[in-house]
């Protein structure tokens, strides 16, 4: 195999579906490629037949990481497509153009000399980070570790927390025509929602405003019948430590409904480096998991306002722009 330029690379590993859980054919061509370029490329198991991927150039004091999964495309899949400014499809910048902007990066530094880096790609990030959580235990000598995400190319300096939540009510079923013997669970679960909207989640001066999202809503049997059970999956984005937002949750809801938390993290301060423009982003990432690998940044090609959908692009510009980045960032790390 030989190497291929960003825009090839992230069309063909765009090619690959892998979707969070189907990880597994994407890093087996990731490993293969990494293999035919020189790199000492390992494996470590995570869940069923999905792995991360780790390849080093030398005896790393930097690692360049980022996921492999992506969130589902809608139906039908978005259709890979070039035109003269962008790159078209799912993944395109969450991530496959960040690992394409990787590797070229990486095969500079070579060229160069430089071979104190390597690479981790990690599944499941855009569910419970079980890769990152993974490769959290392994005994690492890094220094640092660069996250890849779509930050335009800025430093992140700061990222909110999250804390995703399943809400749950039982009401009392009764027929449609005589409510007043019923419990509408519906109903109920609406004014907990409610008073989550209209709760205080905490403004913080760098992160800024904490914020809450009902994401999905579920309920009912029919038109004809009191709802005896409704559900919603809520995410708050937050700017205060999860305890305490937890807490806050918790006497929202009180006894009208049952929280399952699935998954939270805190805000997170990021390293920075003198030189490179900076940001503070809403979204989450694998940062609250890393942290046994040095100090963490977070940063890469193309915008979070185009991941996830319908329409999913990276421009070719940034992209290559982030390789000129990801080159320099390391270099300045390794000083």
């Amino acid at each position: 195999m030989v190497s291929m330029n960003p825009f090839e690379l992230t069309k063909k590993l765009m090619s690959i579906p892998s979707v969070t859980g189907t990880e597994r054919e994407v890093g087996e061509f990731l490993a293969s490629h990494l293999a035919s370029l020189g790199y000492r490329v390992e494996r470590q198991d995570v869940a069923g037949d999905r792995f991360n991927v780790m390849a080093f150039a030398g005896d790393a004091r930097v690692l360049l990481c980022t996921h492999l999964d992506t969130v589902p495309p809608p139906p039908p899949a978005i259709p890979i497509r070039e035109d003269d400014e962008f790159l078209y499809g799912r993944g395109a910048c969450d991530t496959k153009g960040i690992i394409a902007a990787m590797l070229e990066a990486g095969d500079r530094l070579r060229r160069s000399g430089i071979v104190n880096f390597g690479y981790l790609f990690l599944v499941g990030e855009e569910t419970d980070s079980i890769g990152a959580k993974t490769a959290n235990t392994l005994q690492w000598n890094t220094e640092f570790v660069i996250v890849g995400e779509p930050t335009q190319n800025q430093l992140a300096r700061a990222q909110k927390g999250t804390l995703m939540i399943n809400l749950n009510v039982v009401g009392k079923a009764a027929h449609s025509g005589y409510p007043e013997l019923g419990v509408s669970a519906i109903q109920n679960l609406i004014a907990v929602l409610r008073d989550c909207e209209n709760a205080d989640w905490g403004d913080d001066p760098v992160l800024g405003k904490g914020t809450f999202n009902t994401g999905t809503f579920h309920g009912g049997e029919a038109a004809n019948i009191v709802p005896p059970r409704a559900s919603a999956s809520i995410m708050i984005r937050t700017v205060e430590s999860r305890v305490h937002v937890e807490e806050k949750m918790r006497r929202i809801a009180g006894n009208r409904a049952t929280m399952e938390v699935v998954g939270a993290s805190d805000p997170q301060i990021t390293h920075v480096v003198e030189g490179f423009p900076t940001t503070v982003v809403s979204f989450g990432s694998d940062v609250p998991h890393l942290g046994n690998l040095g100090k963490r940044l977070l940063i890469g090609p193309g915008s979070i306002l185009d991941a996830h959908t319908v329409g999913e692009k990276i421009s070719k510009s940034e992209l290559m722009a982030g390789v000129d980045l990801y080159e320099r960032l390391v270099r300045k790390l390794l000083i």
